[in-house]
């Protein structure tokens, strides 16, 4: 069994652990890193910002093992480095929590901490022994005050309890640098709680962190020094005392960002989408009832577990309805599978776009082109000039960052993959638009970017209905907001007289 290293490192508190410098990569038509350098302190929280595509990705993967750098070099407490592989890097003392999670679903919490680890039964066959594995899984989690079953299947969690396993997961290894990526993305505000406090004792062991965040208040909350990148170039690192929102916003995107959502106007038209007492077979969502306006856009609140992406999931046919009625324009609408709901007009952006969102191993075209191919058939045919000048029309208009239209949209971060994912539903021309987290992960020009264009699809008369966990967004980007709460709507505020003291009531009213 491979032993965790020492979480504390050679370095003094508050000395040099890390120093990268020099650091280049280019990929095809683009140079992701341009001389780019960054200095980790040991016992720092150290945040890197910078717009999706800045560059901040690519810099940790190099440090992890996943890209070899162009050029440049990497010190790692005073020892030159370059991890040929991820599994390298964390041997060698550098962990990752990435934003998009890769785990066995099938597996116990247990197996995925341990794969390729395990603890052996004493003697001298090379048994593993899932009784140890599952006692220091349980230590682990006690020590982080987490609360997850070792024996629980990864699949049967929760976004966010599945992203606090990948965070234990990565401490589990004693890692001398540990990177987070959009950590908070899938947290509700109580496990949030829970990795603030294991990244405060990560800094007092000596650790150094990384925190990638487009969250404002966490990066002036937590970090102690911030480095801004800007297209693959190092842009500054200020102590975080000196840094308000404004100026890191300013550094990001090069330009004064005054508002942070458009103003709507208000919507007009009738009544387009009514639910009424929807509930769907196997969830907790019971009773469901809503309705929205043409030109409206209605944004959904409530904690973790209310019942929110299950409302869309029963809306647009991925799960099965157990009663209740789907109306749009009063005519009823049966939406028994994505494909029926597709053609009555309803569109999903999911929530976790890697997982159920993009089709990692094929280019933007195909990605953007998949939901509306009919459009560009020639016979029996499909005509691969017209997918491509339209996927590239698309890529102007949102401003997607891509060498071209045939690159494949895993090589994209994260912003821009969601940009091609709208892209993808545009094109089926909807009247109802279904948003879960529509701007996770994203940063703050291209979420900016985002509630424009929802702006014009309200305007267009699309009936939009948007989740999101930020409630700074639900009040701001919507007109109305409906909060959850175990699995029933609880009620609706307009969003001009919403708060967030307002909201968090409601949230927790059937509770």
């Amino acid at each position: 069994m491979t032993e965790p290293l020492s979480r504390t490192p050679s370095s003094k508190h508050g000395g040099t652990l890390l120093k990268m410098t020099g650091m280049t990569k280019s990929f095809p038509g683009v140079r992701a890193l341009d001389d780019v350098s960054l200095e980790i302190r040991a016992g720092e929280v150290h945040a890197l910002m910078g717009e999706n595509g800045a560059g901040k990705s690519t810099l940790m993967k190099c440090l992890f093992g996943v890209y070899k750098p162009d050029g440049g070099q990497i010190l790692l407490d005073g020892r030159e480095v370059s991890f040929r592989s991820p599994k390298e890097a964390l041997l060698g003392g550098v962990a990752m929590v990435h934003q998009e999670l890769e785990q066995a679903g099938k597996m116990t919490v247990a197996d995925n901490i341990w794969l390729g680890r395990f603890p052996r039964v004493k003697g001298f066959l090379p048994i593993v022994s899932d009784g140890e594995a599952r006692r220091r899984s349980a230590e682990l989690f006690a020590s982080l005050g987490i609360n997850i079953s070792p024996t629980a299947r990864v699949e049967s969690l929760g976004v966010g309890e599945r992203q606090l396993l990948e965070i234990a997961k990565a401490v589990s290894y004693g890692a001398k640098i540990i990177v987070f990526d959009e950590p908070t993305s899938s947290l509700t505000e109580k496990e949030a709680a829970i990795l603030f406090s294991i990244i405060e004792r990560l800094k007092a062991d000596g650790c150094g962190i990384i925190y990638i965040s487009h969250k404002m208040s966490e990066i002036l909350k937590i970090s102690d020094r911030v480095t801004v990148m800007r297209d693959g170039r190092h842009i500054a690192t200020e102590e975080r005392a000196r840094l308000t929102t404004e100026k890191i916003i300013k550094l990001m995107v090069g330009r004064e960002l005054t508002e942070r959502y458009p103003r709507l106007d208000e919507p007009t038209g009738e009544v387009l989408l009514s639910v009424e007492n929807l509930s769907a077979v196997g969830t907790r969502l019971k009773n469901a009832t809503l309705s929205v306006r043409a030109g409206e856009i209605l944004g959904i609140g409530g904690l973790d577990g209310s019942g929110r992406t299950e409302l869309f999931e029963c809306i647009f046919g991925l799960s099965k309805r157990a009663s209740g009625h789907i109306l749009l324009n009063g005519r009823e609408m049966e939406n028994r599978n994505p494909r029926e709901a597709i053609k009555n007009g309803f569109a999903l952006l999911t929530e976790e776009r890697r997982v159920d969102g993009i089709f990692g191993i094929l280019d933007l075209t195909d990605n953007t082109t998949v939901s509306s191919l009919r459009d560009y058939l020639r016979g029996p045919l499909l005509s691969s000039a017209k997918m491509r000048e339209k996927t590239r029309s698309y890529i102007d208009a949102l401003k997607i960052k891509t060498p071209s239209e045939g690159t494949k949209i895993r090589s994209l971060s994260g912003g821009n993959q969601q940009k091609v994912i709208l892209s993808r539903w545009l094109l089926t021309k909807p009247r109802v638009l279904l948003l879960d987290e529509p701007t996770r992960g994203i940063d703050v020009g291209a979420k900016y970017d985002i509630y424009l264009l929802m702006k014009e699809l309200a305007a267009a008369g699309c009936a939009i209905l948007m989740i999101s966990s930020e409630m700074s967004e639900l009040i701001g980007a919507s007109h109305r907001v409906a909060v959850m709460s175990a699995g029933r709507i609880a009620g609706e505020i307009k969003s001009s007289e919403a708060t967030q003291e307002g909201i968090m009531t409601l949230a927790a009213k059937y509770l």
